[in-house]
Order: structure tokens, then C-alpha cells, then sequence
């Protein structure tokens, strides 16, 4: 998707100067337009600003940003803007898309469509009105949309039985329940960071946007590298998962290696959906797939064994030197086991690692700025998001506990994969599949845009996404994005610990330290910020330094935020030590990678 408002031609525009003084002239041109809302003539068009530009003061965004949530309270008038949250989560058939588009609108999209706007010569042309138009046609997500899109996740609540197993039940539920409050205050505060930022003119589209406008070039750099790495280590994970639970199904007379093929070769077709707003209806569905699924896994763990064959990647062979998982010499295993406390694990490495598995559970804040940048009106993001949390933290808690209670130490990362009878078993993953498979064409949806627009569009000026020629490289991109990811994730014997490392290296990051981070940028700049005049593109300073930046207005949130960035860095250390424990503790073991035909599951 183009990343319209960091798109731009070194400097202003050459011929705005004082040898081109008739107003009539310059506009005819198509090289001049006024500030629509106050007759004013910006100093330097938003259009005409360098990719990234570091010149561009805090008090600018916040101008432009201002103006722009004017505007969307004028308009506020469609149905999916307002619906209830009954409506919210039982959309129509509009309830996904914004439905008051005007005609202005649609030019923009087809601007978006017809012209290359990473050119600096097809940007000179074009009016304040029509750049703005061009960035609200982009904007056609709703609530609903946000909704789905947030609780479509499969690592999440197919993890959670897993980190229950390894942590016992006081503890699970306390670290869950904290994780939930904490992962909904920190998309309270990318929220607010991107209402007081974000505009037609100047739109976040990344998180690594917000880095860059609130901490400088090094912390979007920083932030598009680790969102990137998540967003292709997920995908791999699915691919792998999806194998295992292929592999499963064929009762393991199909090689693994092709298992996991399959699914790739299947990414090559679903990943070719390119806006969120058609994603919305896949995550739909994606989600009730994974209640149906839930329910099957729960009944049939309820009333059959565990699946004794897979035990070896279960969580009690994580803890205690897989104590609890062996089977004694008449090849009896032991029976199901709870843990009040944390289990003995003979280290806490085990223990840490099955946690990390719980922060799947909210690691969709990476990928919150992308989707409030999707939104028609994005002040509604805050209750869509708080809706998919109430929804995770009550529906994927009850889920996890209810594995544990009857599977215990042999419950497996995903939990499906671990139901014994094969009837039961096939009809899991079916529907397993299914979801994981939408979910990883929304992880790869958002990976792919964030790499091409971040080095392709800004270094070599290719045509953006929503262009035709975008389109086409789409397409050819989409296949060699799920082969990387397929490889890398693939090569890794250990899928836990694996999915250790992606939480406490990446998920914990987005989710729980950079928000707090973001947040005490945020209201040091705000707290600092002169007024800005568009009219000579200036700032008139404050007078106020940093120091007094941070005590300013609302300290004692800045000190929170200060204490919670640092507790979730100190979280992000264990967690990291304890999953590459984890990895290397399968090296040594001789655990296989998936480019062998013995699927993991199979003894």
C-alpha cells in the first residue's frame, strides 16, 4: 500500500516562488492549492516533503493532525461508524467497509491506482485537495473489521493450554490476567500517539512511523527490522503447524517436508488479498472457525486420552527432564498431572518459555498502527480493540484452563495436535488449518507491506501497491515471501522454542516496551511543542527542555510508563535466555527439522 505522506521530492516545490505570483496561474498549473480549511498557502507542501523528512517539527504533525480529526467528526454519519457492539461483532454486509464515500474520494483512488507517486514528477501536479482525497481513499476499515482482524490468531489460544501446562494454574492465570490489562493500556497509548499524530496530509501507516516522528531514523529502522522478523517468523510457524496437523491427518503416510509444502504452495494463492478492509471477512470467519475448533479440541480432550505418540513435544518434556512424560518399563505413561504452583522444572527456563507462549495470546499490538491506519474514523479503534480483548483474555483463558484440566503435563504447542483419538483429532485440525491458514495471509498482508514500502517504494521509487503496476509486483512477491519464510521456520527443530523466541524478541517488544517508550516520547514533545505556522512552515519554540518535558503534564504517567518499559525489557531478557535454552537443548538432542519425511508427532 503507498505510504502516501512520506512519498516526496527533495525541498519545495521550485516553482512556487516569487517569479510565479499569480495565484490563478499557479493554481491552473495544478502546482498551487490553499489550505482548504483556512485560506492559508502552506509554506511547503505536504507532497513535496522528502521521504521520511527529519525537518518536519512535532507541533506540524500535530497541526495537520488536529485538523484532520475535525474533519472525521464532521463526517461521522455511516452506519458502520456507529454501530452497537452487537453490530460490532454480528456485522451486515457493509459493517466491514465504510459506506459515505464521495466522488472526490473515488478520484483518489484512482490517483492511487493510475500514478506512481513515488515519482517526484507525478507528485508536482498534484493539489493539496487531491493529495488529501488520495489519503482518505485508502481509509475504508471499520470497527468491525479492527474486531476480527485483532482476534484473528491462531498461536494464541492454541498456545495458551501449553503455557498453563508449564507455569501451573496460580501463576498462568495471574501472568495471563496481567498481560491482558497491560496489553489493552498499550493500545490505549499507541492510540493516543497516533490521534495526536496521524493526518490526510501526513498518515501513519507503520509502526515504525511513530518511531521515526517521536525518536528519530534509527528507531524506525529498529522497529520495520523486528516487525518484519515477526511478522515472516509467524507465517513460517503456521506453515510448520499446519504441516504437523496435515501430517496428522494423513495418519503420517505423507512425507512431512510436503506437508508443510503444501500449505506454502497454498500461501502463494490466499496471500494474494491486498487491503485489510477484504481481509475483514476472512478474519470473520477465521475467528468462529477457531471457537468450532476450540470446541471439538475441548470435548474430545474431555473424553479421550492424550496423544501419548506426541509426548515428546509436549510441555512436560520441557520441565523436570521430561520426567512426567515417561513411560515406565512396561511402556505405561504416567497419569495426567497439575501443578498449583509453578511446576518442577529442574530450571526456570521451561517455565519462562511456556509463559512467552501466553504472550501470542496479545501480539497484535505490532500491527495496530497499520490497521488504524485502515480505519475510516480511527477514534473507533479503541472499541474494536477493547472488544477483541475482552473476547481473548475471556475466551482464550477459559479455553487454556479447560486443556490443562484434563491434559495436563501432555498437552502440546498448538493444543490441537494433541488429542489422542484420530476421529477427533482430523476434525480439529481441519478446522485448525482453515484459520491458520487466513491468519498467516494476514501476517504475510502487512510483512510484505512493511519491507516493499520501507525499501523498495522509499529507496528505488517503485510503483506503490495501489497502483496497477503495484498489483502486479504483488503478486510476483507474495510466492517468494512465504518460500522465506517456509525455510526459516522450517530449518528450527524446536517449535516452542521457536515460538519463545518470536514472543520474547519480538511480540513482548511491540506489545508491552515500546508503547510505554512511544507513550513518554509522545507527551515529552507534546509537553515541549511551540505553535506552528503553516503560512511560513515555521515553529515558534516553547522554551521548555527535556527535563521539564517529562514533568510536565501528566508526570506520574510518564513515571508508570517509565517502570513498565523497563519491568517489560527485564521480562524480554528471561524470556529470551530460556527459549534459546530451549533451541539448544533440541540441538543437542538430535531433534529433526521439517525437511525430513518422520513428521515430529510421530513417536
Amino acid at each position: 500500500m503507498s505510504n502516501l505522506a512520506n512519498l516526496a521530492l527533495d525541498g519545495g516545490d521550485p516553482r512556487l516562488s516569487k517569479d510565479a505570483e499569480d495565484p490563478a496561474l499557479r493554481k491552473e498549473e495544478g502546482v498551487f492549492s490553499t489550505d482548504s480549511d483556512q485560506g492559508i498557502t502552506p509554506a511547503i507542501r505536504p507532497q513535496n516533503r522528502v521521504p521520511h523528512d527529519a525537518s518536519i517539527s512535532f507541533a506540524e504533525y500535530a497541526y495537520y493532525a488536529a485538523r484532520t480529526r475535525a474533519e472525521e467528526e464532521e463526517h461521522v454519519g455511516d452506519i458502520a461508524a456507529t454501530q452497537s457492539w452487537v453490530q460490532m461483532i454480528f456485522p451486515s454486509k457493509s459493517g466491514m467497509g465504510a459506506s459515505n464515500v464521495s466522488g472526490a474520494e473515488k478520484q483518489g483512488a484512482e490517483i492511487n491506482a493510475n500514478t506512481n507517486l513515488a515519482k517526484a514528477e507525478n507528485r508536482n501536479h498534484i493539489t493539496a485537495e487531491e493529495w488529501t482525497n488520495a489519503s482518505r481513499a485508502l481509509r475504508t476499515a471499520t470497527k468491525s473489521a479492527i474486531f476480527y482482524l485483532i482476534t484473528t490468531d491462531i498461536l494464541g489460544p492454541f498456545g495458551l493450554p501449553y503455557a498453563f501446562a508449564t507455569t501451573g494454574w496460580g501463576p498462568g492465570i495471574t501472568l495471563f490476567t496481567v498481560f491482558a490489562v497491560l496489553a489493552g493500556y498499550s493500545g490505549y497509548l499507541l492510540w493516543t500517539i497516533f490521534m495526536g499524530m496521524d493526518s490526510y496530509e501526513f498518515p501513519i501507516k507503520t509502526y515504525g512511523d511513530m518511531g521515526f516522528r517521536l525518536m528519530g531514523r534509527w528507531t524506525r529502522y529498529l522497529f520495520n527490522i523486528l516487525q518484519s522478523i515477526q511478522l515472516i517468523l509467524s507465517v513460517g510457524l503456521i506453515i510448520v503447524s499446519n504441516g504437523e496437523a496435515l501430517s496428522q491427518a494423513a495418519k503420517f503416510k505423507l512425507c512431512f517436508a510436503i506437508c508443510c509444502l503444501v500449505w506454502t504452495l497454498a500461501g502463494f494463492f490466499f496471500g494474494q488479498v491486498r487491503t485489510l478492509q477484504k481481509f475483514g471477512w476472512l478474519a470473520n470467519a477465521a475467528v468462529w472457525i477457531n471457537v468450532i475448533c476450540m470446541i471439538i479440541t475441548m470435548g474430545a480432550a474431555a473424553h479421550t486420552a492424550p496423544n501419548y505418540k506426541g509426548a515428546a513435544e509436549s510441555a512436560g518434556a520441557t520441565l523436570n527432564g521430561g520426567t512426567s512424560i515417561t513411560p515406565d518399563s512396561n511402556g505405561v505413561f504416567p497419569g495426567v498431572q497439575h501443578s498449583a504452583g509453578l511446576p518442577p522444572s529442574g530450571g526456570f527456563a521451561g517455565s519462562v518459555n511456556g509463559a512467552m507462549q501466553a504472550v501470542f495470546s496479545y501480539g497484535g499490538a505490532m500491527i495496530f498502527p497499520e490497521f488504524m491506519s485502515e480505519m475510516r474514523y480511527p477514534r473507533d479503534f479503541l472499541k474494536g480493540m477493547w472488544a477483541a480483548q475482552s473476547f481473548i483474555y475471556i475466551i482464550y483463558m477459559f479455553y487454556g484452563l479447560f486443556m490443562y484440566g484434563y491434559q495436563g503435563q501432555y498437552v502440546i504447542n498448538p493444543s490441537y495436535l494433541g488429542i489422542g483419538k484420530y476421529n477427533f483429532q482430523t476434525a480439529g485440525n481441519v478446522f485448525a488449518m482453515i484459520s491458520a491458514l487466513i491468519a498467516a495471509a494476514l501476517y504475510g498482508n502487512i510483512g510484505i507491506k512493511v519491507m516493499y514500502n520501507s525499501i523498495f517504494v522509499e529507496l528505488f521509487h517503485a510503483p506503490p501497491l495501489s497502483t496497477k503496476a503495484g498489483k502486479l509486483v504483488w503478486v510476483g512477491l507474495i510466492p517468494v515471501y512465504w518460500s522465506i519464510a517456509f525455510v526459516i521456520a522450517a530449518g528450527i527443530p524446536d517449535f516452542s522454542g521457536l515460538t519463545g523466541i518470536v514472543a520474547a524478541v519480538c511480540i513482548l517488544q511491540f506489545t508491552y516496551t515500546f508503547p510505554p517508550m512511544l507513550s513518554i516520547a509522545y507527551m515529552m514533545n507534546k509537553n515541549t511543542a511551540g505553535s506552528f505556522d503553516p503560512a511560513t512552515g515555521t515553529e515558534t519554540k516553547s522554551g521548555k527542555g527535556i527535563l521539564k518535558g517529562f514533568f510536565a503534564d501528566k508526570w506520574y504517567l510518564n513515571c508508570f510508563n517509565l517502570v513498565y518499559m523497563l519491568g517489560a525489557l527485564a521480562m524480554a531478557g528471561l524470556g529470551s535466555y530460556a527459549a534459546i535454552e530451549n533451541l539448544i537443548a533440541a540441538f543437542k538432542s538430535g531433534a529433526t527439522n521439517s525437511f525430513v519425511c518422520k513428521s515430529p508427532l510421530d513417536g
